[in-house]
């Protein structure tokens, strides 16, 4: 267990971190070769061993579930986070994850369905891969990945370097293979000097660095500094008094948002069926039950968390909902009042899925709770070229294609 800090000397070095950060990127923005960063990202700290150890307020609380902080409680620690990565690999997985050369057809990154300036989700129902064939599900946020313990929609990996041999091999997502892969980081003069930099020791990239250096960078993605944050720490006045209303709400036995969509990470990481519904014309989604033995999670999908929730539009794994407010309201409709009628006997809906009969002013407080979430002071910056030649991020999404 990380060992507990100060408020004092946890802030020091909170704010040590990120000047190091802002001097790095400096640095290498005034450059016109391809150099890794020497500096953790902000909000952590670089150890002797050159590692990366994320430093948070909320190192000092105790547990999630201790005595005195019930449920949604201000003082709950974080679960432990996927940290330890060298500031090298982080920087080298900013350029992997923005590099479309990854793909099949060179045209498609990671960034292209988690784009930082869109939540790093995508702003579609569903993601659109190489191909431009729409996929089953909505992009979910990278926020705060580190803490996650099972990741997809149906929660079948368990790290995140099983979690990318998905999109980046699945046909309909970025169609690369495991030879195309290597051959474009191996083949490449910049590729190679920075895989050697961010691994010592090694002649030649291999797959495993590739994918250890994405992890790196997606665990660098921290948002833990929001006007809920500043509140949950002791700041009172960060919150508005109808957003300390919709937290009330939140928490509350009524409502029961916050049983599954725990702080400090708004989420409990479990399979819930809530029985969301699917958009016109697509066939129902049987979810976790697909990737598992368990028939309970017929229809059944992670919980995800609400952090930078305003910035995710639209909502649910289908993308069904394009407001909060609709969101938020599908909760109070009845319980299983979307599912269809031939899966009625089949699914079994969660129990904190109930009728809270929320009106429409309660529902407004909810959703103004639910914008305090909102933080994104340490985005990455989007580098401006990458070792591949092609331009970052390949594909836009609409939402910031239609900006441009």
């Amino acid at each position: 267990m990380r060992h507990l800090l100060s408020a004092d000397r946890l802030r020091r070095r909170w704010f040590a971190a990120a000047a190091a950060s802002v001097v790095a990127v400096s640095t290498l923005a005034a450059s016109d070769a391809f150099e890794l960063s020497d500096y953790c990202p902000p909000g952590f700290e670089q150890d002797a061993d050159n590692s990366c150890q994320l430093l948070t307020f909320y190192d000092g609380y105790v547990s999630t579930h201790g005595a005195g902080a019930g449920v949604g409680g201000l003082k709950a620690a974080l679960p432990d986070a996927r940290d330890g990565f060298s500031p090298q690999q982080i920087d080298l997985g900013r350029y992997l994850f923005f590099d479309p050369v990854l793909s099949g057809n060179d045209d498609t990154s990671c960034a292209s369905c988690h784009h930082p300036d869109l939540g790093f989700a995508d702003g579609r129902p569903r993601s659109v891969g190489t191909l431009n064939i729409e996929t089953r599900r909505a992009a979910p946020s990278l926020w705060n990945v580190a803490f996650q313990k099972r990741l997809f929609w149906d929660a079948r990996a368990d790290s995140l370097e099983e979690q990318m041999l998905g999109p980046l091999y699945a046909e309909d997502e970025m169609a690369s293979n495991p030879v195309k892969v290597l051959q474009a980081v191996s083949d490449n003069p910049a590729y190679r000097t920075l895989f050697a930099a961010a691994f010592p020791g090694t002649d030649d990239p291999t797959l495993d660095q590739v994918y250890t250096a994405i992890a790196a960078f997606q665990s660098s993605l921290i948002s833990l500094n929001s006007r809920y944050d500043q509140y949950a720490h002791g700041y009172h006045e960060a919150l508005t008094e109808q957003e300390k209303e919709g937290m009330n709400i939140f928490r509350s036995f009524v409502a029961r948002c916050a049983e599954c969509h725990t702080p400090p990470l708004f989420t409990n990481q479990q399979i819930a069926v809530i029985g969301a519904p699917e958009p016109d014309g697509r066939p129902f989604d049987a979810g976790a039950s697909e990737v598992s033995e368990n028939p309970d999670w017929r229809g059944g999908f992670k919980v995800p968390s609400l952090r930078n929730i305003a910035n995710t539009s639209p909502y649910m794994h289908s993308g069904s909902f394009t407001t909060l407010r609709d969101a938020a309201e599908f909760y109070t409709l009845g319980r299983g009042h979307a599912v269809p009628e031939e899966e009625k006997q089949r699914i079994i809906v969660h129990w904190h899925i109930w009728e809270p009969q929320l009106g429409d002013e309660e529902l407004d407080r909810l959703v103004d709770f639910l914008g305090t979430l909102t933080d994104e002071a340490f985005k990455p910056r989007i580098p401006e070229r990458v070792p591949s030649g092609l331009p970052p991020i390949g594909m836009l999404p609409p939402a910031l294609g239609e900006r441009n």
